[in-house]
């Protein structure tokens, strides 16, 4: 399984921050009333508990059945993981104090894939179909760096940057037709060439230096939304060098070995060289291989 991040069109800014609004909703509820039964009980609320109160509500909510049950599923699996009693509030009001970034889960059931349709010389635009309520349905459009139509959708979480832009976040298989080479390869990790191959091929990333100026011009001009854009900017490229790299990597060969570098010892605070070793990506690389 690997997860695909695609971009949505603006054009639907409107209704996903409407729907992003009642998952809000939900969450908010069984985040108090998990709370509310642990201090009567002494128990945690399951998955399956939650479902019992929230059913039948995605009728008045614009929410399909699944997408209820995924929030439950991921509001347990979270109180769990960071062994809280209860979660922070999720609230997407534009005067909130504590603003969340927008999340709409949707289940296998749900999604339906419609088709791809090539828009420029290499541009690909795919057209997914998801279920809501009293089978009302909602159809996105994304644009598409991997063709949709090669791989089969498991699940898919709309995500919100805080740009106000919208992904879709789709988990599928492996795609079907990639077929491994039979070569060997090695990687050694460093600070000017992020990655330098067994066979001479190198990484350079350098974002955080490239736009040092233009983020320092901003930061002092207190212009936030340029300096939101410039931290994309800079995220944005380091993952599409990282992805390009990796990606030639894994269809030439069927073995990569990574040097093993801890990237804790250059980021203390007597050590200069901690903006250099986030800008190399080295976990980034690791993850995407």
């Amino acid at each position: 399984m690997k997860t695909l991040k695609l971009r949505i069109k603006d054009k639907h800014i409107k209704e996903l921050n409407q729907l992003s609004g009642s998952v809000n909703f939900v969450w908010n509820y069984v985040n108090a009333l998990s709370f509310e039964h642990l201090k009567r009980t002494g128990k945690f609320f399951s998955a399956y508990d939650l479902s019992q109160y929230t059913k039948g509500s995605g009728e008045y909510l614009g929410l399909h059945s699944q997408t209820l049950q995924a929030i439950n599923e991921t509001h347990a699996k979270a109180r769990k993981q960071f062994k809280k009693a209860k979660l922070n509030w999720r609230s997407n009001r534009p005067d909130a104090k504590r603003k969340t970034l927008g999340w709409i889960p949707f289940k296998k059931s749900a999604i339906k894939y419609l088709s791809t349709r090539q828009t420029g010389k290499k541009v690909l635009k795919s057209t997914i179909q998801l279920s809501l309520s009293k089978g009302q349905k909602l159809i996105i459009d994304v644009f598409d760096n991997y063709n949709l139509s090669l791989y089969q959708i498991n699940t898919l979480e709309i995500v919100q940057d805080s740009r106000n832009r919208w992904y879709a976040c789709i988990t599928v298989k492996d795609f079907p037709k990639q077929v491994s080479g039979k070569g060997s390869v090695g990687i050694d990790l460093g600070l000017k060439e992020s990655a330098t191959t067994s066979m001479g091929d190198k990484l350079t990333i350098k974002q955080t230096q490239k736009w040092a100026n233009k983020l320092a011009v901003a930061q002092r001009a207190k212009n936030k939304k340029r300096v939101k854009a410039i931290h994309a900017k800079i995220k944005n490229t380091r993952l599409d060098l990282i992805h390009k790299f990796t990606t030639k990597l894994v269809k030439a060969n069927s073995l990569i070995v990574v040097g093993d570098v801890k990237s804790r010892s250059f980021t203390t605070k007597k050590n200069k060289l901690a903006k250099s070793t986030y800008d190399a990506g080295w976990f980034e690389l690791k993850r995407q291989l």
